[in-house]
């Protein structure tokens, strides 16, 4: 994963001080790509440990189409928690609770799941129904029938919508190209990118993604490629960000799917599984929201 430490020092190098949404702070360059190659191993990053559960559960969730946070929390995966309790505490019920007490909640009574565990219309959403069209499964279609269309895309940024959504998507749109001698690539644009934080994330859910679809559509995964509008560092996790600079990067994993028989919306967590994973130990931050 040296691609992503050459994303990190290029930001801190040529990158400007910038006031941002959350009064954080951060170090940010604006356009920056990087490519990551599937047939090297699966691109989960080694200089810090990434929780890997929580990227194939985050991304089945998505191909579900669903956009409440109760399925995520009923599997361990906190990662959406922190802007349905933002909303949670500027309403009439909220009663001083810690955000712990909130989720515990949204796991056990799903009349308050329904009320206040849903993220509005989101990246589910927005794959499976934009303005009634289910444009995850039109783009299996294509890529199987029209393999070399350049239309192969589905957009999470819907304009009509992004102001009823808790966090309007970050990793906003995202295109497939099929190469004659039946490879996959996938290239996401994402307006904003954390780079300590999110980007790992996401490299790791649209390389899932990537292969799962190749699956699917019985090809093979090849490239993901990428492409972030403002990549930033905040000011707040320059200590581990300098800490993984330090640290070398180890052997990638191998990323095995039991698809016997199964389609990409059969996939359950148990039939993905993650071999030979070493990394460096876990570096946490805080998350600005």
């Amino acid at each position: 994963m040296k691609q992503y430490l050459n994303l990190v020092e290029d930001i801190l190098k040529n990158g400007e001080k910038r006031d941002d949404r959350t009064n954080t702070g951060t170090i940010s360059k604006f356009g920056v790509q990087t490519r990551y190659d599937l047939r090297e191993g699966f691109p989960l990053l080694t200089t810090k440990k990434v929780f890997f559960k929580a990227v194939v559960h985050e991304m089945l969730w998505f191909i579900k189409g669903d956009t409440n946070i109760k399925y995520l929390v009923e599997n361990g995966v906190k990662i959406w928690n922190e802007w349905p309790f933002e909303i949670y505490k500027n309403s009439k019920d909220y009663q001083n609770e810690t955000i712990e007490a909130f989720v515990e909640k949204i796991k056990n009574d799903s009349d308050f799941a329904k009320k206040y565990g849903d993220l509005g219309p989101v990246y589910g959403k927005q794959w499976r129904n934009f303005e009634g069209k289910d444009q995850f499964k039109w783009v299996l279609n294509e890529i199987k029938t029209n393999p070399n269309s350049r239309r192969l895309i589905v957009s999470s940024w819907n304009p009509k919508e992004v102001e009823s959504m808790a966090l309007p998507p970050c990793h906003s749109l995202y295109q497939f190209y099929v190469s004659k001698d039946g490879y996959l690539d996938l290239q996401l644009y994402q307006r904003s990118g954390d780079t300590f934080l999110g980007v790992p994330f996401n490299i790791a859910s649209y390389s899932l993604l990537l292969t799962l679809v190749s699956l699917e559509c019985n090809l093979k995964p090849r490239y993901f490629i990428h492409t972030i509008g403002d990549a930033h560092i905040y000011l707040n996790h320059l200590d581990q960000i300098n800490i993984q600079l330090k640290r070398e990067p180890k052997k990638l994993p191998t990323l095995k799917v039991n698809f016997d028989k199964k389609s990409i919306f059969d996939i359950s967590y148990e039939d993905i599984v993650l071999e030979d994973y070493q990394s460096h130990p876990v570096l946490k931050g805080v998350v600005a929201v």
